[in-house]
């Protein structure tokens, strides 16, 4: 019986830049909370900076308006939120601006899909629209991101690894 190993098969890695399949980027969590209490997470600006390198969306959360992520001095992201129907589905446009390599990505999709499971609800990001050997700084972040995300939700508490909050201020 052959050994299968790391060299012997395709290994899915953000750190490696070997993700995502094909245009699409697929991100699964689950998080002891109601839909309603994670999709305020989603949406606050106080909240969303907790865990999502301290960018705060402004955005009215209304179909067809836009949005934008950004600390004082640093804008990251925008886009239009093209699907809104709380608490169980988000579907935006995706325009990252930190660095002239992945502005040059251009406009890609996220969508954020909660559904109750049980007492917890599953979450699942699907970052797609990606361009050819995307940047893969354009979704790296995301597994940092949920798990802020479900630490801030189940404990109250920051997350707090290395990059987590790097444009917290204060």
């Amino acid at each position: 019986m052959q050994e299968n190993t790391r060299q012997d098969r395709k290994v899915v890695s953000f750190a490696d830049g070997s993700a995502p399949v094909g245009d699409t980027a697929v991100f699964e969590i689950f998080i002891k909370t109601t839909p309603e209490r994670l999709w305020e997470a989603i949406t606050d600006p106080t909240q969303r900076a907790a865990y999502s390198f301290g960018m705060a969306p402004e955005s009215s959360w209304e179909q067809g308006s836009s949005y934008r992520s950004s600390a004082p001095g640093v804008e990251i992201a925008s886009g239009e939120n093209v699907v809104v129907d709380p608490p169980r589905l988000l579907v935006q446009t995706f325009t990252a601006l930190w660095s002239d390599e992945v502005r040059a990505q251009g406009t890609t999709r996220v969508t954020w899909e909660i559904e109750p499971v049980g007492t917890s609800c599953r979450l699942t990001v699907v970052h797609d629209q990606l361009p050819p050997s995307a940047n893969a700084e354009l979704y790296g972040g995301w597994p940092m991101i949920l798990s802020g995300l479900k630490t801030l939700i189940e404990t109250g508490e920051h997350l707090d690894t290395p990059r987590s909050l790097m444009y917290e201020q204060g």
